[in-house]
């Protein structure tokens, strides 16, 4: 009768052991990426409005493009951990590799694409005419990055899938800090303006690619796994990848048409919206930490043919997403009256935001438990379930976030309909997760 709770808070405690061995490094590096970006801001505003305008452009074109494809990441951790739990190290890296020669390909791809079509790039996204030639310098230079940017992103997740979080950490910190040098002495000290923080951006993702190319390499040739190029594995990758691709982009088209309605709404009611997605992110962050343990243990757990640890580990990592996700929310509702003066001090700013702000804090155990179980099903290599989830998630959020303007609200209801859309993804994961169909064993899905 004793031994059956004593086992029970064994495996809990293990699995807390495991989740934040991997969760905390994980988080850190999530935090490092946006760095990046406000330290390009910090530096090349001081070189004007202009040219921090052409920033801002240059820079959401960049996040889109890269984002897109983090795919990358997350296919190659789950296919990675399977073979880690199967015990096959050398088909690990193997896997591995062929997921960083996919991000080359698609990398080469997209240079071919962007260097060309830069200036008409930064017209689609309004740039006014004197933002536009520094947005296009930006731009054309840090597309050179974007292969070591989606390199990163299939090491990565070779490393998670490894259960090794701490490296990307290592890394993400240490190139923060070398963009940080290098853009004030090629902006400032060479006196390269806006194309020396592009350059210096470009440096430090390409140490970043090589450190983990390092890494990696160092690995393969360790359990003799090939470096070469494989067809059928770059293949498969590809196809691994897809599905998650379409829910990537189903998000992205979720968040443009959020942002969409909010612009109509009113300048105060932008502002604001703003301000709370950028709260929002930062809260998904910690959430997506717990995800990305949860691809790396479920991912080993089903490698291993074991079922039973994977579903326990799903259960208890749930609780892990409702408990972070009531803790976030307590934060966000206690911290508001401080939040809110960092943004703005525009009262009507302030009174637009308040009610919508304290809807996310509310919505936070939702969104933990839709973080856990995303990345539960994404290391189960559950991607197609995925795709169609986001999808039917799509088609709910879309008419009512676009109703908004007409049946009235204001911002409260455009984040009313964010609040639906993470319940429909909830109850579409929820109802996944209790069907036991993903629970997929062997060394393959």
């Amino acid at each position: 009768m004793t031994q059956a709770p004593a086992a029970t808070r064994a495996t809990r405690r293990q699995h807390d052991r495991e989740i934040v061995m991997l969760a905390v490094p994980a988080f850190g590096a999530l935090v490092a990426e946006p760095l990046f970006v406000m330290a390009d801001s910090a530096i090349v505003g001081h070189l004007g409005t202009a040219q921090l305008a052409g920033l801002g452009v240059a820079s959401a074109l960049l996040t889109t493009a890269v984002s897109i494809f983090v795919f990358l990441a997350y296919a190659t951790t789950a296919a990675v951990a399977r073979r880690v739990g199967a015990g096959d190290l050398q088909a690990a890296i193997r896997q591995g590799m062929d997921g960083i020669w996919l991000a080359l390909l698609i990398g080469a791809t997209v240079i071919a694409v962007v260097l060309p079509s830069a200036p008409a790039l930064v017209g689609l996204f309004g740039a006014s005419d004197t933002a536009a030639p520094y947005a296009t310098t930006y731009l054309r230079i840090s597309s050179i990055g974007i292969p070591a940017m989606l390199i990163v992103l299939a090491a990565t997740g070779v490393l998670r899938g490894l259960q090794n979080t701490k490296t990307p950490l290592y890394v993400a910190i240490s190139g923060f800090i070398a963009n940080g040098v290098l853009n004030v002495g090629l902006v400032y000290g060479a006196d390269l303006g806006i194309a020396g923080s592009a350059w210096g951006t470009v440096i430090a993702q390409w140490g970043m690619a090589a450190v983990y190319l390092v890494v990696v390499i160092r690995g393969a040739r360790r359990h003799g796994a090939s470096l070469r190029p494989d067809a059928a594995g770059i293949r498969a990758s590809a196809q691994a990848g897809a599905p998650l691709l379409v829910r990537t982009l189903s998000l992205r088209a979720i968040l443009l048409i959020a942002t969409a309605v909010a612009a109509r709404l009113g300048d105060a009611d932008i502002a604001a919206h703003q301000i709370i997605l950028s709260l929002w992110s930062l809260l998904a962050f910690a959430l997506d930490a717990i995800a990305i343990a949860g691809q790396a243990i479920i991912g080993r757990y089903l490698g291993a043919d074991d079922p039973q640890g994977a579903r326990a580990a799903c259960r208890r990592m749930v609780q892990w997403g409702i408990a972070v996700g009531v803790v976030l929310g307590l934060l966000v509702i206690l911290s508001r009256p401080l939040f809110l003066p960092l943004f703005t001090s525009d009262p009507t700013v302030k009174d637009t935001a308040l009610p919508a702000l304290i809807m996310v804090a509310f919505s936070q155990p939702i969104c933990g438990v839709v973080f856990v179980l995303d990345g539960v099903l994404m290391g189960a290599g559950d991607g197609p379930y995925l795709a169609g989830a986001m999808l039917v998630t799509l088609a709910v959020f879309a008419p009512a976030a676009l109703l908004v303007p007409t049946l009235g609200g204001g911002l409260t209801a455009v984040w009313g309909a964010m609040t639906l859309m993470m319940a429909v993804r909830m109850l579409t994961l929820l109802l996944r997760a209790r069907s036991g169909r993903w629970v997929v064993t062997g060394a393959t899905r």
